[in-house]
């Protein structure tokens, strides 16, 4: 098919434009891009784009799927699906699914099921018109560090990458120290990205919620923002001392990103992340008791959202992550501090941070796209192409002003768990190329 998107808003990090483009794509490619576009086949889809904004794919650095393992939180096939429902062209999964992601064996099974499904996806499209997005995205396997992600042995590092994973990664604190020294030691020479976690669980204890006043008045037991900033600042010195490049994720506190930021200031080959979540809401949300809110690390406080936001407007913080967290009903209608930690939110996290982050002027739009589509790629070791001529046509289709209700039928995840379940939105994916 050969499309023309008249008057869109492009907007494209690697570029550094945001402006007004007529823009042809075919066979996959983009073919032209202009001011405006006439010269075109009779066969062309003319497609008039005034109010929608067109940008790279988005970038997902980590997020969590059902399966193997938990299928009846999430499949393969519907999280892919929610991840192209909400622009993303490109998503990495963590290795805690059961069984765990730590064997070459069960890399290949994984590319084996998404291969399966993509195969059954291009026949099924002509029958589901509305499917958003064909292919499938891009999947990417994070491969743990340690066998069953228990914090004990390494695994077979050397042989996960000839597997294929994007790089390694618990998804869970990894406390001893010791460890993480000899990990990142034999990771030099791979040159795969490895992320970790910092997280002290001892100072967590039993906490559910960041310790502070809203803490007290909610009767929920804290965690102090110490749990995190003393395990990122011994993280630091680890990297200052063998050099290694670390990524570190789940990024939550004011004080985290003035560390991170003075390490990076200092030379030290770090990247870091925080959640969609973490940017959007504080301790004062969890007044609800809503358990789609009871994350780890927990909401932050006010102070603690402003310096994420500025963290990555200035840098300090590279990506946004999604880290979209699948559960069933049933394990999650429980009391707050004794339901799981997570909430879903591929489908959701583009919408609520342009409604509340670029409309509200306080990010502009390339800087939102930036940290949520080149940026995370980077952190992966790889790259975005820009939207010109001759390059593949990896994009995403927005629309700012449309209006939908999150409920079961609008939603491809087969998960519910979030706190904006039942609301109206404004902010939509029209379409991915993948």
């Amino acid at each position: 098919m050969t499309e023309l998107l008249q008057k869109v808003r492009v907007i494209d990090p690697v570029s550094e434009i945001d402006e007004l483009f007529d823009v042809l794509i075919a066979d996959g490619y983009i073919r032209e891009v202009a001011s405006h576009i006439s010269d075109i086949s009779s066969d062309t889809q003319i497609r008039d784009c005034q109010g929608l904004v067109l940008g790279p794919g988005l970038v997902d650095l980590y997020s969590h799927s059902g399966e193997p393992g938990f299928e009846e939180r999430e499949t393969l096939s519907s999280f892919l699906q929610a991840a192209a429902a909400g622009g993303f062209t490109r998503v990495s999964i963590l290795p805690d699914t059961s069984p765990v992601i730590d064997s070459p064996a069960l890399v290949a099974q994984l590319q084996q099921k998404r291969a399966e499904g993509q195969r059954g996806r291009k026949a099924e499209k002509s029958l589901s018109p509305l499917l958003p997005c064909s292919p499938a995205p891009l999947l990417h396997i994070w491969g743990a560090i340690t066998v069953d992600v228990a914090g004990k042995q390494m695994t077979e590092l050397a042989d996960l990458v000839s597997a294929g994973v994007v790089g390694f990664s618990d998804g869970k604190p990894l406390e001893n120290l010791a460890l993480v020294r000899r990990v990142l030691e034999y990771l030099q020479p791979l040159g795969k990205p490895v992320a970790f976690w910092p997280s002290d669980r001892q100072l967590t204890a039993n906490g559910v919620m960041r310790e502070g006043t809203d803490a007290l008045r909610f009767g929920l037991p804290p965690i102090p923002a110490s749990a995190e900033t003393t395990a990122i600042a011994a993280m630091l010195e680890l990297v200052a001392t063998i050099g290694t490049p670390v990524h570190i994720m789940r990024v939550s506190t004011a004080r985290s990103v003035e560390l991170i930021a003075s390490a990076k200031a200092a030379g030290l080959p770090i990247t870091a992340s925080t959640t969609w979540m973490h940017l959007l809401l504080d301790t004062k949300a969890v007044k609800s008791y809503h358990t789609s809110l009871h994350l780890d690390p927990p909401l932050g406080s006010p102070s603690d959202v402003a310096a994420l936001r500025a963290g990555v407007r200035a840098g300090a913080i590279d990506a946004i992550a999604i880290d979209h967290t699948p559960y069933s009903y049933e394990e999650k209608v429980q009391a707050f501090a004794e339901a799981p930690a997570g909430a879903i939110g591929l489908e959701l996290a583009l919408p609520l941070l342009w409604q509340y982050l670029v409309e509200t002027e306080e990010f502009t739009a390339l800087e939102l796209w930036r940290a949520l589509s080149t940026n995370p790629a980077e952190c992966l070791g790889q790259k975005v192409s820009a939207i010109v001529p001759h390059q593949p046509a990896e994009l995403t289709l927005f629309d700012p002003q449309q209006t939908w209700k999150v409920e079961r039928k609008s939603l491809y995840t087969l998960s519910q768990n979030t706190p904006w379940l039942g609301q109206q939105l404004k902010g939509h994916v029209v379409q991915t190329w993948c």
